[in-house]
């Protein structure tokens, strides 16, 4: 079975090539688009793979893996229809809000005891350490993936990743740190 990365380099010369990677990664990328733009997700998904097929001659396996570059496809991709969406909101916001639809992801949110304080900390955090906690958390890539994805080194990443994850644990009251074995008793 061939690797993403030789599937995606090859489909340059065979198209054929292509149809594994929508199958493989069609239902995370699905899921990281319905958790952003629920209603436009599939819409989103589509337009995901028409770029993604049309760019793929510009894949560089030096930069990461398959996966990766698909995520940044899709985030390119979600962030164009913020865009384009922005433009149709009654009240002025910043920028930054204004292409990050949050009320949308706090609709989805299953913990509803707690959804009001996640939603008013990720709200608080750095669009950049947004993205990378939900990268992370929901689409399940690793720090290095999301720091990709974003677009920064990966020490940055893991660095905003950890500043991202403190704020959170300290809003909902979770410790910083497990209790040693003596600090039990």
């Amino acid at each position: 079975m061939e690797t993403d990365d030789e599937l995606l380099t090859r489909s340059v010369r065979d198209t054929e090539a292509f149809e594994p990677l929508v199958a493989r990664h069609s239902t995370a990328l699905h899921g990281y688009l319905a958790r952003r733009a629920p209603r436009a997700a599939d819409d989103l998904l589509a337009e995901v793979w028409l770029q993604a097929y049309t760019a793929r001659g510009t894949y560089d396996s030096g930069r990461g893996a398959a996966r990766t570059w698909l995520f940044g496809v899709a985030r390119n991709v979600l962030a164009a229809h913020w865009r384009r969406h922005s433009d149709d909101r009654r009240t002025p916001r910043a920028a930054e809000e204004s292409d990050d639809p949050w009320q949308a992801v706090d609709r989805r949110l299953d913990a509803a005891a707690v959804a009001p304080l996640i939603r008013r900390t990720l709200a608080g955090l750095p669009h950049v350490e947004r993205e990378l906690l939900l990268l992370v958390a929901w689409e399940q890539l690793t720090p290095t993936e999301a720091a990709a994805v974003v677009g920064i080194p990966p020490g940055t990443a893991r660095s905003r990743l950890h500043r991202a994850r403190t704020r959170l644990r300290s809003a909902l009251g979770t410790p910083q740190t497990p209790p040693l074995a003596g600090d039990l008793a």
